[in-house]
């Protein structure tokens, strides 16, 4: 079992940028694919990023490539998300999520542990 807790979420303007951290139970961190969903109000659920367990490949979402930037610290079982230049329409909440099982991919919302969500509002 892996228990995900996502914080740094806030209220930043447009333009601005903000670092979302999230930081995992267990001791086999490094053995799991991370990733980034976030739901908009009244939008559905959408794939941010993710990233694989050494960290040497990392997707995106095209709403947010060379915007947002996806890492990890295996060391301290912590994934990031450094998002800048940000948008009205990043609002939303960012969630966390861990993937074990192989055959789960986050782009089409599957991964075995979900955070509870960190909220990002974006004003102008």
């Amino acid at each position: 079992q892996v228990q995900l807790v996502e914080s740094g979420g806030g209220l930043v303007q447009a333009g601005g940028s903000l670092s979302l951290s999230c930081a995992a139970s267990g001791r086999t961190f490094s053995s799991y694919r991370m990733g980034w969903f976030r739901q908009a109000p009244g939008k559905e659920p959408e794939f941010v990023a993710g990233i694989e367990r050494s960290g040497s490949t990392t997707y995106y979402a095209d709403s947010v490539k060379d915007r947002f930037t996806i890492s990890r610290d295996n060391a301290k079982n912590t994934v990031y998300l450094q998002m800048n230049s940000l948008k009205l329409e990043d609002t939303g909440v960012y969630y966390c999520a861990a993937l074990q099982t192989y055959y789960y991919d986050l782009r089409r919302g599957q991964a075995d542990y979900w955070g509870q969500g960190t909220q990002v509002t974006v004003s102008s």
